[in-house]
């Protein structure tokens, strides 16, 4: 393991952004393993939701410098096909949608609900391995760098079409009273703790 030494305050704050990374990627592969159709959409709402902030606060820093003029070698990408597959046998019909790219240059394109999540999960475990092979300047860079160039634009866009789904379900349904509700949000909240609790694959 390299060692690589940082400001402390710097290291608590890059460890704290290691473990939104690190539950996002467990929980997204427990939901694609697990979870059906409808609780899908809202489990992965809250994913993308914390995965925006972590991103946020991401962006909200000064840019970090990596060490190095190229990237360390941290070994091959990890194989997501399987995950991509069971995202879209679970999204279903839900899992294509439209986006517009950047709003300053208006144009809608067209994507997968699954595939943005894979490409989300690959970039953040490529920074895990920075990480966990103890170049945390290295992780803090690239979850910056590829926040910025990629993945927070596709976390964004996921997130506005997972509440799109969320909310023409709850509007366009009748209103079931709110225990019903509060019970809903309950287990909904239930599901998302048991997921947060299993332990990181090896």
């Amino acid at each position: 393991m390299t060692d690589h030494k940082l400001d402390p305050a710097l290291e608590e704050f890059a460890g704290q952004i290691k473990d939104q990374m690190q539950s996002f990627l467990v929980a997204v592969q427990a939901i694609a393993r697990e979870a059906d159709g409808g609780r899908a959409i809202s489990l992965l709402l809250l994913e993308m939701s914390q995965i925006s902030l972590a991103g946020a606060r991401l962006g909200a820093q000064v840019d970090f410098n990596p060490e190095g003029e190229y990237q360390p070698d941290v070994g091959p990408e990890p194989d997501l096909d399987g995950l991509r597959l069971r995202l879209a046998e679970v999204l279903g019909e839900v899992d294509t949608y439209s986006f517009v790219f950047d709003p300053y240059v208006p144009e809608v394109v067209e994507s997968q609900l699954s595939d943005d999540i894979v490409s989300i999960s690959t970039d953040l475990e490529n920074g895990m391995r920075h990480y966990n092979g103890g170049n945390i300047a290295e992780a803090l860079w690239w979850w910056q760098f590829s926040y910025v160039s990629s993945w927070g634009n596709l976390a964004g866009a996921a997130l506005n079409a997972l509440w799109s789904v969320v909310s023409h379900d709850r509007l366009d349904a009748e209103f079931t009273g709110e225990d019903e509700d509060v019970a809903v949000a309950n287990e909904m909240l239930a599901d998302e703790m048991s997921l947060r609790a299993e332990p990181a694959p090896r």
